[in-house]
């Protein structure tokens, strides 16, 4: 798993930016999605994906220390819906690493 501080450097490098307008950059990025997302909207970025509201329902779980039956509430998270060519890329990165 890539680190913050691994993203910024490696987005710095790729973009031929210094560390610290790469950051602010990934960081306006970043908060311009979660608040687009969290009105309802949808953040498009073609060739990687959409980001967007994920709900999921009240249910019924078990505690696994216990076996209890617990409530657990609704809740709200963004989700990542993969683009067709993001899909294939991953499919192919996959295949070379077997």
């Amino acid at each position: 798993m890539a680190t913050k501080a691994e993203m910024i450097t490696a987005v710095a490098d790729r973009a031929g930016t210094d560390k610290k307008s790469a950051e602010a950059v990934l960081g306006a990025f970043f908060d311009y999605s979660a608040e687009q997302v969290k009105s309802g909207e949808k953040v498009t970025w073609p060739g990687f994906g959409t980001f967007s509201m994920g709900e999921r329902g009240a249910r019924k779980g078990r505690n696994p220390q216990t076996g209890e039956t617990i409530k657990i509430k609704k809740s709200r998270s963004i989700k990542l819906s993969t683009s067709a060519p993001m899909k294939a890329w991953l499919l192919t990165a996959g295949k070379k690493r077997k």
